[in-house]
């Protein structure tokens, strides 16, 4: 199954993601994001199936929290950033 990772500029966004995300009916997991897309920083976002993206994608922006980059997880495990 295909994932996206939506990196928030904190843990605390992420948690609160996540929740906004839930209510919404979707599903999220908050994850530390690979140091591949962070730059070595210590970023955590929220992993969504592809098929919540856009549910996942609206709550947050109801929730008025902020994000970054979104990535999706390609089938060799690597991410590839998307524009959403």
């Amino acid at each position: 199954m295909q994932h996206y990772l939506i990196l928030c500029r904190s843990l605390t966004y992420a948690q609160r993601a996540q929740r906004a995300v839930e209510r919404a009916g979707g599903s999220g997991t908050v994850v530390k994001a690979p140091q591949e897309v962070t730059g070595g920083g210590c970023t955590y976002g929220v992993r969504v199936p592809a098929g919540k993206l856009d549910i996942a994608m609206a709550a947050i922006q109801r929730a008025g929290l902020p994000t970054g980059k979104t990535y999706i997880y390609e089938t060799d495990g690597t991410l590839r950033e998307v524009r959403v």
